[in-house]
This record gives structure tokens, C-alpha cells and sequence, in this order.
């Protein structure tokens, strides 16, 4: 078997770029293969269900990436929790390449991407729901409280991307994480 010429994380770094900008009616293979390196013959041969097995692999990439960087961190009981909401915060920043990027579960959630991918993109919120509730939990609030917080922190993030993105201005994305942690302030 010939060696990859694009690694995995090189390719969805590429995929999520396209989709990110493009969402999943405006992306096409030609742009898909143009943003991995990859000629489309390599992209189908790795993706033979199409730009539809590409979204997908691209979700599970997001829904593990949430897993691991976000709800793992804050269902972790290493640390203390504000250490631990410290370090996702973080995390977010560079996922976010600090309020420059729009999330990819946003992108996708226009035109044919939702009723597609709904289920996926609902799994990866959930995920990220669940970490900051658990969060709210181990600081003392109480289960309704630390929903609503865990529910805050989503819009918060999604609405100041948007704001960030419309305006020009990474301020509303940089506040927003600031307002984060004073929500969890105990």
C-alpha cells in the first residue's frame, strides 16, 4: 500500500475550512480535493459515498475533537474545575482561531446540511452540553441551574462568532469567553 501523501489531519483541517466557508449546497468536490492537495480521484477513493461520506467523516472528526477537548476535560475530575473550564476555554480560542472561524456545526446547519446531518450535528452540542452542565454540577449549582448555564455558554459562543464574523471585530468572540467564566464564577 502506497504511504498517504495528505495525513488525516491535513485532509479534515482542509474538508472543515471548505465547509466552514462554503456550508454543504455551496462546497464542492473540485474545492474539497483543491483545499486537501488531493486530486478528486484520491478524495472519492478515500470517500467513495461523496461529499456526503465526507461531511460525515467530518462530524465524527468534530464530534471526537468536542469529546476530547471539551466534555472530556470538564467530565474529567483531574483538576479543579475552574482549571478545567480554563483549559477548554482555551481550547475553544484555538478552535475558533479566537473568534476568526465559524463553527462548522453553524455552517452546516443551512440549506441541506441540517435535514442531512441534523442528528450528528444535534450529538455534538449534546456532547458539549453535557460537559459544561457537569461543570455547573461540580460547582454547586443545581441540575436546572447548571443546564441553563451549559445552554448560555453554546449561545454565547455561537452568537459572538457570528458577531465577530458580520462585524469584523474578534471583541464580541473574546468577551463572550470572558462572560463564560464569570457565569461560572461560585
Amino acid at each position: 500500500m502506497r504511504p498517504q501523501k495528505v495525513d488525516d489531519q491535513q485532509l479534515m483541517a482542509g474538508l472543515m475550512a471548505v465547509l466552514r466557508a462554503k456550508g454543504y449546497d455551496g462546497a464542492s468536490l473540485n474545492d474539497l480535493a483543491e483545499a486537501t492537495g488531493l486530486k478528486k480521484a484520491s478524495l472519492y477513493h478515500r470517500f467513495p459515498g461523496g461529499k456526503k461520506e465526507i461531511v460525515e467523516a467530518v462530524l465524527n472528526y468534530v464530534l471526537d475533537w468536542i469529546k476530547q477537548n471539551i466534555s472530556g476535560i470538564l467530565l474529567s475530575t483531574d483538576g479543579k474545575p475552574q482549571e478545567r473550564l480554563s483549559k477548554t476555554l482555551n481550547n475553544v480560542r484555538a478552535l475558533y482561531n479566537d473568534g476568526d472561524s465559524i463553527c462548522i456545526l453553524r455552517a452546516l446547519t443551512n440549506d441541506t446540511g441540517l435535514p442531512l446531518f441534523g442528528l450528528q450535528i444535534e450529538e455534538s452540542f449534546q456532547v458539549w452540553l453535557e460537559g459544561f452542565t457537569q461543570l455547573g454540577l461540580d460547582l454547586g449549582f443545581n441540575k436546572s441551574q447548571s443546564e441553563r448555564m451549559a445552554r448560555e455558554v453554546l449561545i454565547k459562543v455561537q452568537g459572538s462568532l457570528i458577531l465577530s464574523k458580520a462585524m469584523d471585530d474578534l471583541t464580541p468572540f473574546q468577551q463572550s469567553l470572558s462572560d463564560i467564566e464569570q457565569i461560572y464564577k461560585h
